[in-house]
Parts: structure tokens; sequence; C-alpha cells
């Protein structure tokens, strides 16, 4: 069987939206006071104006860390573990409640599709106090997959 040569496509921000699009796994890494790397894994999506979406807590290390410094790196994976993947890097922009209940009911309607009832799911946002991230991509490296380097195949 032949190894698997790795990979590296770059593409163009239509491209990449639509490589991340039905890719909801992912590593959103933000910089904690002290400067080092967070990394929190996540349920992501994209929005109708082309940002990357995730829904938090306001209380979480990730909201805290791109409140105080917004540029942000998120690593979208495959759910295969071999399949493709992109980092992204890009600004923050976080958002609490009551405020980010609408752009909740966006997040969840471009993942899951229709919610049975819109009125239950914005209570239960509200309720819960959630907030949103959304992080506007301005550099990415190529979609990539892991392999062997062609030499070696």
């Amino acid at each position: 069987m032949a190894p698997n040569i790795a990979t590296n496509t770059s593409v163009s921000a239509a491209e990449l939206l639509d490589f991340v699009r039905p890719r909801h796994r992912a590593i959103l890494l933000t910089r904690r006071a002290d400067g080092s790397p967070q990394g929190s894994p996540l349920t992501c999506g994209v929005d109708d104006s082309g940002r990357i979406v995730v829904s938090t807590y306001p209380e979480r290390a990730k909201t805290r860390n791109a409140k105080r410094d917004e540029r942000v790196s998120l690593i979208v994976l495959s759910d295969d573990w071999n399949g493709p993947w992109v980092q992204i890097d890009g600004t923050a922009e976080v958002i609490d409640s009551p405020d980010s209940v609408e752009p909740l009911v966006e997040y969840f309607r471009n993942i899951s599709g229709e919610h049975p009832d819109w009125n239950e799911y914005r209570q239960a946002m509200l309720k819960q106090g959630k907030s949103i991230i959304r992080i506007t991509p301005e550099k990415w490296g190529p979609v990539a997959t892991g392999g062997f380097p062609p030499h070696l195949a």
C-alpha cells in the first residue's frame, strides 16, 4: 500500500468558508494575560457574514481572553482525525447576553438547521447567559492533510 502524501492547498476566502461550513470541530487559541497560549476544543460554525462563530459562556477562559486580546487563532479539524484541517488567524468579537441571542439563533440555524421552538431556544440562551464569539478571518494557512513528504513516497 502506498503511503499517504501530505498536502497543502492554498484557498481563497470563499473556498476557506466552504471548507469550514461542514466542519464543526475546532480548537480556539487565545492568549492568557501573561501572553501564553490557551487552547479550547469547541464547536464552531460560519455566520451569514462569513465570520466563524462559537457559542460560549462569559466565565470561560476563551471568552475572557478574547475580550482582553482580540487576536485569536482557530484550528478547524475534520471529523476524521486524518482528514484535512486549516489554521485561521483573525480578530474576535465577544457579544454577551442579551445581545447575543439573535446571533446564537443564526449560529444554531447554520449548524443544525431549524429548531422546533425558537422562543424556547431564545429563553434558554437568556437563562444560561450565553455569549458568542465571532471571529473575522484575516489570514489562513493552506488546507492541509497529514502524511509523508513526497520524496519518501
